[in-house]
C-alpha cells in the first residue's frame, strides 16, 4: 500500500498514546479525534488494543473480519484524512479465539499484521483467547517500506531482523504493556535493542496509563504504562513520551539508516 510521495524523504509519523476502554464505538471516535489532530502526518499509528481494550470485554464478543463495520469505519478515516492509519483490533478466529490484528488502512490499501508472538508471560496467557499469526508484514508509506510488529514481539530480535531482510527502514511496535517492577526499563531497552540489532527506525506506540487518567488496574491484563518512545538506526531515543495520553507528530528521515548500516553492518555480518 502506498501514498504517493518522493521515494525516501522524511516521513510523518503521528504517535496516538491513548488509553482505550471497552466500547469499540467510543474507541473509533477516539480514532477519528486522534486522526483529526494529527494534522500533516503521512502515517497515525494507534497502540495494541485500540477497538477493545484488555480486561474488557471478552474478545470473542467484540471481533470482526477485516471488511467489518469497525476496520471499514477506520479505513472511512484513514481515506478522508488521506493518511495510513495503524490501529490494534481483533479479529476472529475459527475455534472461537480472535487474532490480535494491527489493521494497517488507507487510501493504498487495507490489510492486518496478526500478532506471532502470543504473551503467555508474567502471569498472563494471551493464548487462551488469541490465536498466534505467521506471517511477517511490511507495507510502503510514501516510497519506504515499513515492518509491523506488536508488544510481545518486541522481545524477539528475529522477527525484527527478518522485516530489515524485507526492506524495512522503519518498523512500528504496537503495544498495552504491561505493569509491574521493571517492566518500563524493558519496554525502553528492548525498543532501542530491536532498533540496533536492524540498524532501522523503531517507532513503538504504547496504550497510556490507565492511571494516569483516573482509571483502576483491571485484574492482571496488560493496559499499559504510557512511556512510548521512537529509537534512531543507532538505538538512541529520538523521541519519548510519559504515562498520559499524547499525540505528537515527528518527523523522521529513512535515509539515516544508510549511514548506521554502513557503519554497524550487523544485518551482513551475521552468521547464524
Amino acid at each position: 500500500m502506498s501514498i504517493q510521495r518522493d521515494q525516501e524523504e522524511p516521513v510523518r509519523i503521528a504517535l496516538c498514546q491513548i488509553v482505550s476502554g471497552p466500547d469499540p464505538a467510543a474507541n473509533l471516535e477516539l480514532v477519528r479525534e486522534h486522526v483529526r489532530r494529527a494534522e500533516g502526518a503521512d502515517l497515525v499509528v494507534f497502540p495494541e488494543a485500540t477497538m477493545a481494550c484488555f480486561g474488557g470485554p471478552k474478545l470473542a464478543e467484540v471481533a470482526e473480519p477485516l471488511d467489518g463495520p469497525w476496520a471499514s469505519a477506520v479505513r472511512e478515516i484513514a481515506v478522508a484524512a488521506g493518511v495510513t492509519v495503524l490501529a490494534g483490533m481483533f479479529t476472529p478466529e475459527p475455534d472461537g479465539r480472535v487474532r490480535n490484528t494491527l489493521l494497517i488502512t488507507g487510501p493504498g490499501g487495507h490489510q492486518g499484521y496478526d500478532k506471532i508472538h502470543l504473551f503467555d508471560a508474567f502471569g498472563f496467557q494471551e493464548s487462551a483467547t488469541v490465536a498466534p499469526g505467521t506471517d511477517a508484514v511490511t507495507f510502503d508509506v510514501g516510497g519506504t517500506t515499513v515492518g509491523a510488529a506488536v508488544c510481545y514481539d518486541v522481545r524477539f530480535p528475529e522477527l525484527f531482523r527478518a522485516l530489515a531482510d524485507r526492506g524495512a527502514k522503519v518498523i512500528v511496535v504496537t503495544a498495552s504493556w504491561g505493569a509491574g517492577p521493571g517492566k518500563r526499563e524493558q519496554w525502553e531497552l528492548l525498543v532501542r535493542a530491536r532498533a540496533l540489532d536492524t540498524t532501522s527506525w523503531v517507532v513503538a506506540v504504547g496504550q497510556a496509563d490507565p492511571a494516569s487518567v483516573g482509571l483502576p488496574q483491571q485484574g492482571t491484563a496488560p493496559t499499559g504504562i504510557g512511556f512510548s518512545l521512537v529509537a534512531d538506526p543507532f538505538g538512541r531515543a529520538h523521541t519519548t513520551f510519559d504515562a498520559e495520553p499524547e499525540t505528537r507528530v515527528i518527523l523522521i528521515d529513512p535515509e539515516e539508516v544508510e549511514p548506521a548500516r554502513a557503519a554497524i553492518p550487523v544485518l551482513v555480518n551475521r552468521r547464524l
